[in-house]
């Protein structure tokens, strides 16, 4: 059972987890070397422990800990009880969820031990919006994505705006960095993978065109909001595809446009 420590100093070294959530660059460096990441929510702290991510504190304003009673009766970690107002001067934000957690990270897999097994991956390309990684992931999830590999330049899908965003979906789905860019992409082929590259150019086949859902492994490569894939990445692809567009509409947002692919690329594969 963890122990609930009452807290009201904002300076207590025992809240260092929590300190400026805020600052997004300091918690970019921060939380990867140290092996952390937070959890905000009961349902995303629930579902980080589901997915076997161990804890190492908890964050709770008064009026959470019953909600949280199994949690904190279960976890080895210590639990802080804190004003509201106290949680705000240490976390730099109002907490509206009441309930925080810091995880310990575990290592990452390698590339291509999930190339091994998977059929359908997801490939980014600088995509270094917290948001939108999280939308990615949750589409991921949800319409049977088998696994996601990232440039080094993107964004940590453990921070805490991408694991919101997401609500847990990061923890479901197996991802990897791979070590260079775009020369990570021969394994991806290697690999047997068909590498589509989602782009609105014109030149780009219809992906319903393209019938990635028959294709027996495949791999859809997606850009940052706004500049889409570099020439580099392109040029890597064995196919450009695109989402056909009306009303005059160029392109979508890149979490909207994922979903949309993912779709066409898993529909008709038995559910999980």
């Amino acid at each position: 059972m963890a122990d609930l420590v009452t807290v009201d100093d904002p300076d207590d070294p025992r809240l260092h987890d929590y300190t400026g959530l805020t600052d997004v660059e300091l918690r970019r460096r921060r939380e990867p070397a140290e092996g952390l990441f937070i959890a905000e929510g009961e349902k995303v702290i629930r579902r980080a422990g589901e997915a076997g991510y161990a804890m190492r504190s908890m964050l709770l304003s008064a009026k959470w800990v019953d909600t949280m009673r199994d949690i904190i009766d279960e976890a080895p970690a210590p639990v802080y009880v804190v004003d509201p107002a106290l949680a705000e001067r240490v976390t730099g934000y109002h907490v509206h969820r009441g309930a925080l957690a810091s995880m310990q990270r575990r290592p990452l897999p390698t590339a291509a031990g999930l190339l091994t097994t998977a059929r359908r991956v997801v490939v980014m390309e600088s995509v270094n919006d917290h948001t939108n990684i999280g939308a990615i992931f949750r589409s991921a999830a949800a319409l049977g994505m088998d696994a996601v590999l990232l440039s080094p330049d993107c964004a940590d899908p453990l921070y805490r705006r991408s694991v919101k965003v997401s609500m847990g979906a990061v923890f479901s789905v197996p991802y990897a960095r791979l070590d260079t860019w775009p020369g990570g992409l021969a394994a991806v082929g290697a690999a047997g993978f068909t590498l589509l590259a989602l782009t609105p150019d014109e030149r780009a086949e219809p992906l319903d065109a393209v019938a990635p859902h028959r294709m027996d492994r495949v791999a859809l490569m997606l850009g940052a909001e706004g500049s889409g894939l570099t020439r580099r990445a392109l040029a890597a692809s064995d196919t450009w595809v695109r989402i056909p567009m009306s009303h005059g509409v160029d392109s979508l947002n890149v979490g909207a446009a994922a979903a949309v692919a993912f779709y066409a690329v898993t529909s008709g594969r038995p559910s999980a």
